[in-house]
């Protein structure tokens, strides 16, 4: 296998454990999304008599998205969003026709209405969506009227409203699965990394590199979502209990972002030292192996939502034993990796509950 074919399969590889983990969180989710949109269509269909209410599925579908973050105030700033554009498209079909100037107009006023109702940019940009959709889809999927769209419209809003208000949620279980997903990814990069030091494999140092570069999309995806629900928790009341926590895992998803950019850093001084083939990396891979057992712990005190005591204690071990002098004695090479470990135990320490001075003071003074 060649080093780019090696590379290839470590992205894959970690695309398919992102996807996987994705599909986890959203999976329900989308079941009631798409269950809620079916239920729309129904509505309009059976009980008011409309034979293409194509604006009920597509606004409870919108409104409800396929994430757990479902505020009532985001599910009714969507729904009130379509429905804006809709009504207004549909009006101005009726007195103007539709046209490229007509298309100008109709995104122009949806966007004006919607910024004087709310200040959110999701209803904005919906009334601009479905306007626009209105003034290019043929007269002949309209029924009802000149409002029936719109009264689909507002059912599948209602419907969407109604799932939102009655679907208990508790926003730290998606968050604390996307936590684990990520500090697995850094567990699984040491991992990688400590074999090719103490193999000596170039190849597996470079895996590890690939790995590391290629787990930011599940770090940001879990920082972006915690940075919603804090918001979220701020303003809504049945989720104020839950606003430490939230805002705890929101500044640990920024300390591993960070020990992930240092492991990086890490990982590529290690592959020069590898390739040079003239130092002893055991102690470092030693140092490695030890610090991805205690990453492997905090992933799992994360996902599980109870203190990290054991991932705490097993950093401090390694962070007592960082000393480069007396790792590496005559190599100042292999104590340059130590020093760069060392900021990455720090941050690891910090993710873990550890204050910043007690981390930085756990490690021997040089």
């Amino acid at each position: 296998m060649t080093a780019a074919d090696s590379r290839a399969r470590v992205v894959v590889d970690a695309r398919v454990r992102q996807g996987w983990t994705r599909v986890r969180a959203a999976w329900f989710p989308i079941l009631q999304a798409s269950v809620a949109a079916a239920i729309a269509f129904a509505i309009a269909r059976y009980a008011v008599g409309h034979p293409f209410p194509f604006f009920a599925p597509v606004c409870a579908w919108i409104a409800l998205g396929f994430t757990t973050d479902r505020s009532v105030r985001r599910v009714a700033e969507l729904a009130v969003g379509v429905a804006i554009g809709v009504a207004l498209g549909d009006l101005l079909v009726h007195l103007i026709g539709n046209g490229a100037w007509q298309v100008a107009v109709v995104l122009f006023l949806a966007a004006i209405i919607a910024r004087f109702i709310d200040r959110g940019q999701m209803l904005t940009t919906q009334a601009g969506v479905q306007a626009l959709v209105i003034v290019g889809l043929p007269a002949i999927s309209a029924s009802g009227g000149p409002v029936g769209r719109w009264i689909d419209a507002a059912i599948g809003g209602a419907v969407a409203l109604a799932v939102a208000l009655l679907t208990p949620r508790d926003p730290r279980r998606h968050l604390r699965t996307l936590a684990h997903a990520a500090v697995e990814e850094l567990a699984a990069m040491l991992r990688v990394l400590g074999r090719g030091l103490r193999s000596g494999s170039t190849a597996d140092v470079q895996d590890a590199l690939v790995r590391g570069r290629a787990s930011q999309p599940a770090l940001d995806e879990w920082s972006d979502t915690a940075t919603n629900a804090s918001e979220l928790a701020r303003v809504s009341p049945a989720l104020r209990k839950y606003r430490d926590e939230l805002a705890g895992l929101g500044g640990t998803a920024v300390l591993v972002d960070r020990a992930m950019r240092n492991a990086r850093v890490l990982a590529r001084r290690c592959r020069s030292a590898v390739d040079a083939q003239t130092h002893d990396m055991t102690t470092v891979a030693d140092q490695v192996d030890a610090t991805a057992r205690a990453t492997e712990e905090l992933a799992a005190a994360l996902g599980s939502g109870r203190d990290p005591e054991r991932a705490r204690s097993q950093l401090l071990a390694v962070s007592h034993a960082l000393d480069p002098f007396e790792l590496a004695a005559r190599d100042w090479q292999v104590q340059s990796l130590v020093l760069l470990h060392r900021s990455l135990v720090v941050d690891l320490l910090e993710a873990s509950g550890v204050s910043p001075s007690d981390a930085r003071e756990s490690l021997p003074e040089i």
